[in-house]
């Protein structure tokens, strides 16, 4: 790809996706603004602060804004997660939410790409593990245990917000297993984000004896499938180190990077 491809992503993704709002609202979630910021309630185990750009607020009116938020989440009780892209304005912006008592957590890479290609792999997966769409709290729960087994702390947040999700509009979001026998090795789920050529990819952890075999790589192909089929064009995830090579070798392109800043009263 060239500079212009990777800008021309870049601004698709900037313009189509963000800010990230739930459409249509799961029952309980809420969203408020305050100017060019976002806030989320009741999606997640902690609030979520979103913007397409803050409208070039800077300094001391940037302060301010920040100021809001973890008064509001302290009173509240509850954690706040600030979603900064590696592009955002002013430069400073995590430097001044580090100083308001965000604490900046994993970096990873958002890459955007066509969803043609990755539908069109066909990778083979082992012996034994199968695919499968899941809707029922009990896969989701059955997702939740797995992901605690691979990154060791609760993901009981996952069941409410999935199913959450799944209830508002089941068009709208599908989750697949990879499983064997019962045990489910890993999962994934895509979003058909409305009125936008995209989809979003999330997900993917996977038991450690069962990496390096294919099943993340089907994982993808599956739900680029999937998108595919409902007429979306790009692909959107925000990856980790250890998927990042992969996607890319399927034809996604690095257009910036993402962090989630924490508040936590």
């Amino acid at each position: 790809m060239t500079d212009l491809d990777t800008r021309t992503l870049r601004d698709a993704y900037d313009t189509q996706i963000r800010p990230e709002i739930p459409d249509p609202l799961p029952a309980g979630v809420t969203v408020e603004r305050d100017g060019p910021l976002v806030r989320i309630l009741g999606l997640d185990q902690r609030g979520f602060l979103t913007y397409r750009d803050l409208g070039g607020l800077a300094g001391a009116e940037l302060d301010e804004l920040i100021a809001r938020q973890v008064e509001l989440f302290r009173r509240r009780g509850e954690a706040v997660e600030w979603k900064l892209n590696g592009h955002d304005e002013p430069a400073d912006l995590g430097d001044r939410l580090r100083a308001a008592g965000f604490v900046p957590e994993d970096l990873e890479t958002v890459v955007v790409g066509p969803v043609a290609a990755l539908a069109a792999a066909v990778p083979v997966l082992p012996d034994g593990v199968r695919l499968r769409e899941v809707t029922a709290r009990a896969d989701l729960e059955r997702i939740a245990a797995m992901e605690e087994a691979v990154w060791h702390d609760d993901r009981s947040h996952l069941v409410t917000g999935l199913a959450k999700e799944i209830d508002a509009d089941p068009q709208s979001i599908t989750v697949v297993v990879a499983e064997t026998g019962e045990t489910v090795v890993s999962a994934g789920w895509v979003r058909y984000l409305r009125n936008t050529g995209f989809a979003t990819l999330w997900g993917g952890s996977t038991l450690p004896e069962w990496r390096g075999r294919g099943i993340y790589r089907a994982l993808v192909a599956y739900r680029a499938r999937l998108a595919e089929q409902r007429g979306k064009t790009l692909l959107q995830v925000d990856c980790s180190p250890d998927s990042r090579p992969i996607l890319e070798r399927l034809g996604l392109v690095p257009v910036t990077t993402t962090t989630p800043y924490v508040y936590t009263p």
